[in-house]
């Protein structure tokens, strides 16, 4: 069974949304993984996700919305993974490439979504973009205060640089279809040399469609074709690389096996 890891099921209209989450299973899709960017919208996602077996949820303010409210208190954030749907915190992270929150607002926020995944035994979702080191140093920092704690590099599209840091500190890379896009060699390099127990696979949807759907609205049935992808370039079958991403998948959001 795929597991799309992070995808926006809120971005899609109410009354697609059936359709939507059936193609999903008529692909192979059996869960997946809506993402907060706002604590208001992240109370909406766990609304519209609880009655849906398979549906999962996070809760997070995204780094390019981290202006547009306080920094979240870290007792506030781990307050709201006490509901069994919710499986992490984020997405978080750092986003420099867009000039929208002040750096250091990003980095508060991120540290206290980093600090509420710990106190919370939850994983983090982590969005980078452009930020590489901050990201890294931030990372490591926090380790190095707090203590260990899991976390994602969802959509990973970064440099060598950050992959080898976040493997090294016990985090996972998830693949999105930016892999199957065809300047993406460099990346495809980096999918093949990660270890088997890291890897998850993601839409990111209704964005960065893979190819063949490139340009247009991605959805969570679309996974298929990343995997797929990203199959070939690890040299294995796809119903292998579904296998480990799925058991990957288990080990990091340990939530969703006790609610089997």
């Amino acid at each position: 069974m795929l597991i799309d890891s992070h995808c926006h099921l809120d971005y899609f209209k109410d009354e697609e949304l059936d359709a939507v989450i059936g193609r999903a299973h008529a692909a192979g899709v059996g869960e997946m993984v809506s993402i907060g960017t706002s604590l208001e919208q992240s109370r909406r996602i766990l609304a519209m996700v609880e009655d849906r077996p398979g549906i999962w949820c996070s809760i997070g303010i995204h780094p390019q919305h981290a202006h547009e409210e306080p920094v979240p208190a870290v007792e506030t954030l781990a307050g709201m993974t006490r509901h069994p749907k919710v499986i992490g915190i984020g997405e978080t992270g750092l986003d420099y490439f867009y000039d929208t929150a002040p750096p250091d607002v990003q980095k508060a926020g991120f540290r206290a979504h980093i600090r509420a995944a710990r106190m919370a035994g939850v994983p983090v979702a982590i969005h980078a973009r452009d930020a590489d080191a901050d990201i890294a140093a931030i990372l490591a920092e926090e380790r190095a205060e707090g203590g260990p704690f899991d976390f994602l590099l969802h959509c990973f599209s970064s440099g060598r640089g950050l992959a080898e840091a976040a493997l090294e500190m016990g985090g996972y890379l998830s693949f999105s279809g930016i892999l199957t896009f065809p300047k993406s060699t460099e990346l495809r390099e980096i999918a093949a040399e990660v270890p088997a127990d890291r890897l998850l696979v993601e839409t990111d949807s209704p964005y960065l469609a893979p190819v063949p759907f490139r340009g247009k609205r991605n959805e969570p049935a679309h996974v298929a074709h990343t995997a797929a992808r990203l199959a070939e370039v690890r040299g294995i079958t796809t119903e292998a690389l579904t296998e480990l991403t799925a058991v990957n998948f288990r080990r990091l959001y340990p939530k969703t096996v006790a609610a089997a």
